[in-house]
């Protein structure tokens, strides 16, 4: 592919992967996503390596596991000097544009104490240039302003509530001035002004909550026939301070007092469909752009999200858990040059860290040494992968140092201890804690997630096989800045990059 064509790198916030390749599928209409999947190839089993949504990001384009880059919580500083899809494509001569966010905290050692950017997660990572302003707790961005302007009534308590008695009343804002319309119509006024060869990284919110939508979205999907949330037999500590500290309450704004019951949680699970379809509608306004601009077929479009949403599964909500839903992200390619593809569903095991090489590798860029992902050139080309690894890792730190979070003060844990790690195989997924908490095993033969094995009968010899693997993984992954370089009599040699172990390939 010419290193001129345009790249449109987009990243939904909060977006399960199964309202595009599971159960919720067939109860919300994306028929943006699945035009663009029958033009490129999507990826079934793609996960994200960390949640919330800094530490994702900051895995997404660095390519680093959340054990490398430790950006671990939203307002843990990422390393300045940590490389990054936008430091390597600026190498390269090329312009990233941000449209939207990163959550990026920023370094404090190259800061002046006093420097505004230090008090506020939602900072732009190094190397991007922020085209349009639109963050979450950015109450005066450009978005706010433009409410304003249009006459609407706000204040803190309004912007995201329902507007009625209901939880699914629309929002106070009409559909054409969403945050969602608002991001997509500055990036397509931008991008009519520029020349063809630019990359733009577009970032929606939605569907992350608080849980409002203008109508029609609010009520598109009907409540009574969707899906209910998963159920579970288990039990687990875990569980108990999940459900305490993300309740559904906290999902959305003005009903603290609401019942989590069954009508409750259909109507919340109703509104995320809803906002799910609007984003699809607004990134269809950009494919179209594209085509009546004559540069669909010469733009790489990679679209994905951060991490995903519990949506009331197993009585949890958000994204601080161990459950697939948490992290579990869709993934669409579509490749100039790879159109022989089109329209494959690929369901090898990938991370969200293999999204930045596998850019810098369609676009002819080096892939930086630091970076722990690989590129899916492979599977967009129709190949196998015969090295690729049978399984997806994540990570979760939900403590915090400064002050304890509601999951440490129900399990009593300090913040060291406060985080788990979680090795998916197709057959079988293993959780382990960093406090002295029960681990945690799922039989996708069996019940899956809807139960706890890890006491079963014949339990402990996959635990113990899993745990080596989960161990052999971290020590076959530190950070690789340095990993292929060495100090010579001659000076600082490097290895060449197809010298380099397969990551992960020891099982």
């Amino acid at each position: 592919m010419s290193d001129r064509r345009n790249v449109l790198f987009v990243v939904f916030d909060q977006f399960r992967a199964d309202c595009l390749f599971g159960d919720l599928a067939a109860h919300v209409q994306l028929p943006t996503l699945r035009a663009l999947l029958a033009d490129g190839v999507g990826f079934s089993n793609n996960y994200s390596v960390c949640a919330p949504c800094g530490p994702a990001r900051a895995s997404l384009l660095t390519g680093q596991y959340a054990m490398n880059h430790r950006a671990v919580r939203n307002g843990t500083p990422l390393r300045h000097d940590t490389p990054n899809l936008a430091t390597e494509l600026r190498k390269a001569g090329r312009l990233p544009l941000l449209y939207g966010y990163t959550d990026s905290a920023q370094d404090p050692r190259v800061l002046p104490q006093a420097d505004p950017r230090l008090t506020t997660y939602e900072e732009v990572m190094t190397g991007f240039d922020e085209v349009v302003r639109q963050r979450f707790e950015d109450r005066g961005g450009p978005w706010i302003s433009h409410l304003v302007r249009r006459g609407y009534a706000l204040s803190e308590e309004t912007i995201f509530r329902p507007q009625g008695p209901e939880i699914d009343d629309p929002a106070l804002y009409d559909a054409s001035d969403s945050d969602t319309a608002f991001l997509t119509d500055a990036l397509l006024a931008d991008l009519a002004l520029r020349p063809p060869g630019w990359v733009a990284h577009l970032t929606y919110i939605r569907p992350h909550p608080p849980f409002v939508a203008p109508a029609p979205y609010n009520r598109m999907f009907d409540r009574d026939t969707m899906p209910a949330p998963r159920a579970t037999g288990s039990d687990h500590p875990f569980l108990d301070a999940a459900r305490q500290a993300v309740p559904m309450a906290s999902t959305i704004q003005g009903f603290d007092n609401r019942a989590e019951d069954e009508d409750a949680v259909a109507r919340i699970r109703a509104v995320y469909m809803g906002l799910a379809a609007e984003v699809d509608h607004h990134l269809g306004r950009v494919i179209e752009f594209l085509r009546q601009s004559g540069q669909y077929d010469d733009t790489l479009i990679v679209v994905t999200s951060d991490h995903g949403e519990l949506l009331g599964d197993f009585g949890c909500w958000g994204k601080s858990h161990y459950f697939d839903a948490a992290y579990h992200t869709p993934l669409i390619i579509r490749a100039p040059g790879h159109e022989a593809s089109a329209g494959t569903i690929r369901d090898e095991m990938v991370e969200s860290i293999d999204i930045t090489p596998t850019i810098l590798d369609l676009l002819g860029f080096d892939i930086p040494d630091s970076m722990d992902g690989r590129s899916l050139r492979p599977f967009l080309q129709g190949h196998s992968a015969a090295d690729w690894p049978d399984y997806s890792y994540s990570e979760l730190d939900f403590g915090n140092p400064l002050r304890p979070t509601r999951f440490q003060e129900v399990l009593g844990i300090g913040p060291d201890e406060a985080n788990l790690a979680i090795l998916r195989e197709r057959d079988q997924t293993l959780v382990q804690f960093g406090a002295d908490l029960p681990c945690v095993l799922f039989d996708k033969t069996g019940p899956g997630e809807a139960e706890n094995v890890a006491g079963a009968s014949g339990a402990a010899e996959t635990i113990l096989r899993m745990t080596q693997k989960m161990l052999r993984h971290r020590m076959q992954n530190p950070d690789g800045l340095f990993a292929r370089t060495m100090i010579t009599s001659g000076g600082p040699k490097r290895a060449a990059p197809t010298d380099r172990p397969p990551v992960g390939a020891a099982s």
